[in-house]
């Protein structure tokens, strides 16, 4: 087994050999043919998540095919195509698993920052946490479904079911959610740096009613709002842009702070809530669907070993939609 390993905060991740590991009661091993790139896994890689864990295997958007399965593992066969998203293992038993909230648990286990992940030939699984992919599709297509694509359906739920649709900053998990709120029959109004009309042309081509950038008012008031970008001044600008009684989503797992704003841009019943993880009846419902949304993910893939270069691109944003690396 190789991959490539964070062994310190902020630092690059080094190529490393393993010996092959072998999955425990209730796991799985899968052997890995394509894993996403997401901004997430620069939050790990930067030390801005509570309590990181070192040395790690990042990785998070994982496809592959099911080659060892341990004991206690039903429902599963060796060589079954399997998608390994972020939220890896929950403790079944704190009164947020217990109260159909796990994606709250107490004691959870993530995919590539408490328990190692895709970055790498192999990984061990919680089989509990393993989604049946099927056959239909490229796994290179398939791999950013399992968290920009997942978060995004999440958010786009939160969200509510106004035809009127922001999503603010355009990358990975907007260029999906954009495809579903269309197909959904939403109109989406798409957010980008200011000036960036490359992108705002790449959501243009996605079905996107309008872009602009984020220093820009709408065309008309929004009925909801999805936050994707990590900037937290983006906060105040998206209540300013919902009706009343609208609702703006943060979805990410790490913002900047949010500056202070004056009440009246929240008064009349506008909302902000947050976005944590995922519950597996998410990830069966989106998956489900997907192949009739007829998504069409747009990746630059690079081999396993520039998983460096893949998290610097990612940084600077010299690419569409999604990274994907491969063995």
């Amino acid at each position: 087994m190789k991959a490539m390993v964070l062994n310190k905060l902020g630092e690059r991740l080094e190529w490393t050999d393993f010996a092959d590991r072998q999955p425990g009661p209730g796991e799985i091993r899968v052997k890995v043919s394509a894993c996403g790139v997401c901004r997430t896994d620069l939050h790990v890689v930067d030390g801005e998540l509570p309590n990181p864990q070192v040395p790690i295997i990042p990785g998070h958007e994982i496809v592959g095919r099911i080659d060892v399965i341990g004991a206690g593992v039903e429902g599963l066969r060796v060589g079954e195509r399997v998608g390994i998203p972020w939220l890896g293992h929950t403790c079944g038993i704190c009164p947020y698993c217990r109260g159909n909230q796990e994606n709250l648990c107490d004691r959870p286990l993530f995919t590539g920052y408490t328990r190692d992940g895709g970055f790498a030939t192999a990984t061990i699984a919680d089989a509990r946490y393993a989604f049946p992919l099927g056959e239909a599709g490229d796994d290179v297509a398939l791999a950013p479904l399992l968290c920009a694509g997942l978060i995004g359906w999440r958010s786009l739920v939160i969200a509510g079911a106004g035809k009127k649709l922001g999503l603010y900053g355009f990358g990975a998990a907007a260029h999906i959610v954009a495809q579903v709120a269309k197909w959904q029959g939403r109109s989406v109004f798409a957010f980008t740096q200011p000036g960036d009309v490359s992108t705002q042309t790449f959501a243009g081509s996605l079905g996107a009613a309008w872009a602009g950038g984020s220093d820009k008012a709408p065309p008309e008031p929004l009925d909801a709002a999805i936050i994707f970008a990590v900037v937290g001044d983006l906060v105040p600008l998206a209540l300013k842009a919902v009706r009343k009684g609208g609702r703006v989503v943060c979805a990410g797992i790490h913002m900047s702070d949010i500056p202070s704003f004056p009440y009246r841009l929240l008064w009349e019943e506008r909302q902000i809530v947050s976005v944590a993880n995922l519950q597996r009846q998410d990830g069966l419902d989106f998956l489900r669907l997907a192949p009739d949304i007829g998504i069409v993910t747009h990746t630059t893939t690079y081999p396993l070993n520039q998983a460096n270069q893949a998290l610097a691109d990612l940084r600077a944003g010299r690419f569409e939609g999604a990274a994907v690396l491969v063995p």
